[in-house]
């Protein structure tokens, strides 16, 4: 049976960082990432840079997650398969990158 649409919530997650090295290189990496995302609920993937700072970047992450998973986002958080894809990103990072989940309340 298919998810009823109310039973998934829409959410933004924003990762900034500083690029260690090549900010070129750090964004390639970063699009190579997509389909990650996308099989984790992501709708939407958005790169920003910092134009007077080129190490600064800001990724933008709209998802649709079940209510459930939600709710237990922390656990998702400890998964073997999550925290590997995190490692390979902290090795690039100067410092650790700040991430954020945020509701679009626009409406």
């Amino acid at each position: 049976m298919a998810e009823r649409e109310e039973e998934r919530l829409k959410r933004v997650l924003q990762l900034k960082m500083r690029a260690l090295g090549d900010p070129a290189q750090v964004l390639a990496l970063i699009r190579s990432a997509a389909p990650f995302y996308r099989t984790i609920g992501g709708t939407g993937f958005r790169i920003l840079q910092n134009v007077d700072d080129r190490a600064q970047i800001l990724i933008e992450i709209e998802y649709a997650a079940h209510a459930a998973l939600e709710l237990n986002r922390h656990k998702v958080a400890s998964d073997p398969m999550v925290r590997t894809f995190l490692q390979g990103w902290r090795a690039i990072l100067a410092g650790a990158a700040d991430m954020d989940v945020y509701e679009d309340v626009t409406k």
